[in-house]
């Protein structure tokens, strides 16, 4: 999550209120620069290593690295025809990369002509994640998408009681859960699999990846699809929920301490 996405103060569904009145979010930017050295590899070639990058902050969308152009291999790319239109920053041009046999096409895109009130994008470039095969910031893996500096995420042991039923059953009942407190998310509650009764679970193909957490595996609980998770090999800072179960608060219910919790709204909803 971050500030302009779920919850988050500029997001979809402000979590909070401001003291006075906020004009509408849509087409709000901010654009920052980032201190963290940020490369992209494909097919064995480094296509950017920036120590100047900036990061994009766009109502109802995650943050975008930004790189000079300086910063990237040019000699990789091959300008496209494709180009598309953003209300707030202009017309996009497009460029594939292409290294051997092996083409990412459009890649990249830049704004060479942004629009007079739109960051000063002129001469930088954003990559589409998932096109190139490997990132890094500073010499550690990034996976998904760019991580938010104003992101936090807290693990907490806590004892009070917390059970999730589900069409009026118990699927898990705990005093020992972990909980995770994440920007614009609800509290995550993680069971030790033991007070789990495992025996309602099935097994799900779903798969998701989370830039902070890791890689996550699903289990539907009957004819609730995909309502259960766990990350079997998290990233190093959330080893202590390895192989812990956690329901979305968003479709089953929840009591803690005997409260019972509202179902939040949240991009998993249904």
């Amino acid at each position: 999550m971050a500030l302009t996405v779920g919850t988050g103060p500029f997001g979809q569904h402000p979590a909070g209120s401001f003291n006075r009145h906020m004009p509408e979010h849509k087409g709000l930017i901010y654009f920052e620069d980032s201190p963290r050295r940020i490369r992209a590899l494909f097919a064995g070639e480094t296509v950017v290593d920036s120590r100047h990058a900036k990061l994009l902050h766009e109502h109802g969308h995650l943050p975008l690295y930004y790189f000079p152009e300086d910063d990237i291999r040019t000699d990789l790319l091959e300008p496209t025809e494709h180009h598309t239109t953003c209300p707030w920053k202009g017309e996009a041009s497009y460029w594939s990369v292409r290294v051997g046999d092996r083409v990412a096409e459009n890649a990249l895109w830049g704004y060479d002509q942004p629009r007079s009130d739109a960051p000063p994008l002129t001469g930088y470039r954003a990559f589409y994640w998932n096109k190139m095969d490997e990132w890094l910031e500073e010499d550690e893996p990034a996976i998904v998408h760019a991580r938010d500096p104003y992101h936090r995420t807290d693990v907490l042991e806590s004892s009070r009681r917390v059970k999730v039923t589900l069409d009026g059953e118990v699927v898990a009942e705990s005093s020992r859960t972990l909980v995770v407190f994440e920007t614009g998310l609800p509290p995550r509650w993680y069971f030790p699999p033991e007070d789990v009764r495992q025996e309602l679970l099935s097994d799900s193909d779903t798969q998701t990846g989370c830039a902070y957490k890791g890689f996550a595996s699903y289990w539907s609980v009957g004819h609730a699809e995909d309502v259960a998770w766990y990350y079997p090999e998290p990233t190093r800072d959330f080893e202590r929920i390895s192989g812990r179960i956690a329901f979305f608060n968003e479709h089953v219910d929840l009591e803690v301490d005997g409260e019972l919790q509202e179902r939040p709204i949240t991009q998993w909803s249904r």
